[in-house]
């Protein structure tokens, strides 16, 4: 069963290894298919998975009536269940009655990401606070010279490709597993496979 469109989060740093959504849970605790949507009378249209259309449904959309709301992600965690009590709703739809549920659910996916973030691998004071202060003067010299601000993003880059060569070589050559590694980025083992063979200037495919 695959995944419709839908909205979804991501961080700069984890990308799609992290891509957190709003599911779904029917009252028998599955998860629902996508929704199809007709987008014209020839019956073409499109696959879509976003929360707020498991409200039953008219003639044009019939979905499932969501049973509860969670917050998902890509990775696979899944956050706590949110029991929709329809009977409360007042004939509201389920976008504009469960609303704060669906904000519930990506606050806690943020607490997801931050605790992603504390179980990789740690980047040691001073350099971590020198990013942190590189990243902040580049963002105040865009605001006057964007040329400039372009040029030194471009100087990161450089560094950033020359200084990691040697220590991507180390870790492809160390005991580590793909997993130990992925988990130590922050990524899932694809993400991470395509860093070291993007840093250490190799084809994941020789």
């Amino acid at each position: 069963m695959g995944v419709g469109e839908r909205e979804s989060w991501t961080t700069e740093e984890f990308g799609a290894s992290h891509e957190g959504a709003v599911g779904v849970l029917l009252a028998d605790g599955s998860v629902p298919d996508p929704v199809f949507i007709a987008m014209t009378s020839a019956g073409t249209g499109r696959e879509v998975s976003q929360w707020s259309v498991y409200d039953v449904g008219d003639g044009f959309v019939r979905a499932p009536r969501a049973a509860a709301l969670r917050a998902v992600c890509s990775c696979g965690w899944t956050g706590p269940h949110h029991p929709l009590h329809w009977e409360e709703f007042g004939g509201k739809g389920l976008a504009e009655a469960a609303g704060d549920v669906a904000d519930a659910c990506a606050q806690e996916w943020d607490v997801h990401t931050v605790e992603v973030e504390r179980s990789a691998v740690t980047v040691p004071e001073p350099l971590a606070g020198l990013l942190v202060r590189v990243e902040s003067e580049i963002e105040k010299l865009a605001k006057t010279t964007p040329l400039a601000a372009l040029r030194a993003a471009r100087r990161l880059e450089v560094i950033a490709v020359q200084t990691a060569y040697w220590p991507t070589l180390d870790v492809i050559n160390s005991d580590a597993t793909g997993e130990q590694t992925a988990a130590a980025l922050g990524l899932n083992e694809d993400a991470a496979q395509d860093l070291l063979a993007r840093f250490g200037r190799l084809s994941r495919y020789r």
